[in-house]
């Protein structure tokens, strides 16, 4: 009974190592990491690189659960390392490998690179034509708010690029976050640069590339929705694209 107990105290945690410059593909590299109640996946690792193996790599800041840094694949499904208790994979083991569809860095460490070219693709920022200004404070009511408030929470943690098939397919899909990021701008009362996004989501690669597995969105820690904000997005376009057909003139 007591070596029962002992042995609750720890779980076993394999963490996928890979270095491209040494090694041809990746390992796992497994550790006795103790059991506390208030332990996530996140803090599992800090002890590893605290008490273990000092060279194991990954990206994390806030713990928290809002900068978005500690993506990664917890027993094989995208989840952020801050916000995975242990104790919920008790008794373990406990896998801990990169987010699905990126490039390796090393060990933990994805290559972002491609998505933060396509964010800066949908404008993701406040587009305002300077003649229409106007002097004075530019007010919002809180119904305005709430109508961009939940694609507003992306944190660019990328599990919904890790879920998402279609990107895991054809990674020059936009995908799910830079499009719910697109769309929480096109629903600012602020905002006039719809049309410009628009020229851009429209096309292939951006919103009729997605074939609505919803993958994404059950991702997602921050039920931002990103599936939902792509369905809509498709019929703004449809809707766009027969005014133009049914008024050639350029009525819109």
């Amino acid at each position: 009974m007591a070596e029962t107990r002992a042995a609750a105290k720890t779980i076993k945690v394999s963490v996928a190592r890979f270095d491209p410059a040494r090694d041809k593909k990746p390992r796992l590299d497994s550790y006795e990491v103790p059991l506390n109640d208030d332990w996530v996946v996140l803090d599992a690792l800090n002890w590893i690189k605290s008490n273990a193996d000092g060279s194991v790599s990954y990206r994390w800041s806030c713990r928290m659960g809002i900068c978005g840094s500690c993506g990664m694949n917890v027993n094989g499904q995208p989840k952020l390392g801050c916000s995975a208790f242990l104790r919920d994979y008790a008794p373990g083991p406990v896998v801990v490998q990169p987010l699905n569809n990126f490039p390796i860095i090393r060990d933990l460490v994805i290559d972002m690179s491609s998505f933060m070219e396509k964010l800066q693709w949908v404008k993701p920022w406040i587009i305002r034509d300077p003649t229409a200004l106007g002097p004075g404070e530019h007010r919002q009511t809180n119904a305005q708010i709430d109508q961009f408030r939940q694609f507003s929470m992306c944190i660019n943690c990328m599990l919904c690029y890790a879920a998402c098939p279609v990107y895991g397919l054809d990674p020059v899909f936009i995908g799910p976050a830079a499009i719910a990021l697109a769309q929480r701008y096109n629903m600012d009362s602020r905002d006039t640069g719809a049309q410009a996004r628009m020229d851009v989501l429209a096309q292939h690669e951006g919103i009729w590339g997605c074939t609505f597995v919803g993958d994404c969105t059950k991702a997602c820690p921050k039920h931002v929705d990103p599936a939902g904000a792509i369905q809509q997005y498709k019929l703004t376009a449809t809707i766009d694209r027969l005014k133009s057909l049914l008024t050639p003139w350029g009525a819109k």
